[in-house]
């Protein structure tokens, strides 16, 4: 197995502050301001790029993790990891509150969002942990909760050279006060084919 670097908290540099940070022991505890979100344009209409996200650089041929406990309550609190090359072009991935339970998740943005959820009940209050792997022209992005198997949950296009940042996020669109604790920023080789860690 790869040792994966820890990526330090204080390496990386936040694109819209939080309302609140905190390091407690190795975890990031992270406030989010109310109305934050990350997105563009689809079926709703406008462009929020208001989100909160902790980013490194992020070159090709590289992978990294972000490791979370999720806690939500309200509609749309969300968190994972998010990966940014500019306005128009990112993906976030995670775990989001929608309909009623949280859901894991994607949103790619290639000049607009598209959005794709699947239903993770029992993963609430449990270790998350996204993944997402750069190589070539593509984003692979995988998640699991604690020591379980990875799911692939997306490909996702990505310009090969274009320049890209890359590390945890939350947005709380509908209220204030949402805490999300992060336990793990590492960084990696890229995966080295689509099904196979």
């Amino acid at each position: 197995m790869v040792e994966r670097q820890r990526i330090e908290w204080a390496e990386a540099e936040w694109m819209n502050p939080p309302e609140a940070v905190a390091v407690e022991g190795a975890d990031l505890l992270v406030t989010a301001r109310g109305g934050s979100d990350f997105w563009r344009t689809t079926s709703y209409g406008f462009v929020r790029d208001d989100g909160h996200a902790l980013l490194a650089s992020f070159p090709s041929g590289t992978s990294v993790e972000v490791s979370f406990t999720p806690a939500f309550e309200t509609l749309y609190d969300q968190a994972g990891l998010f990966v940014r090359g500019d306005e128009s072009t990112w993906i976030k991935a995670g775990v989001e509150m929608s309909d009623g339970y949280p859901q894991l998740g994607a949103v790619v943005t290639n000049g607009s969002s598209d959005w794709s959820l699947a239903p993770v009940p029992e993963w609430m209050g449990r270790r998350v942990t996204i993944r997402a792997s750069r190589a070539g022209d593509a984003v692979t992005v995988r998640a699991r909760v604690e020591d379980e198997a990875w799911r692939m949950i997306r490909l996702a296009p990505f310009p090969a050279d274009a320049p890209a940042s890359v590390g945890p996020f939350c947005c709380a669109p509908e209220r204030s006060g949402l805490q999300v604790r992060f336990h793990d920023f590492t960084t990696g080789p890229a995966d080295r084919n689509l099904h196979d860690l």
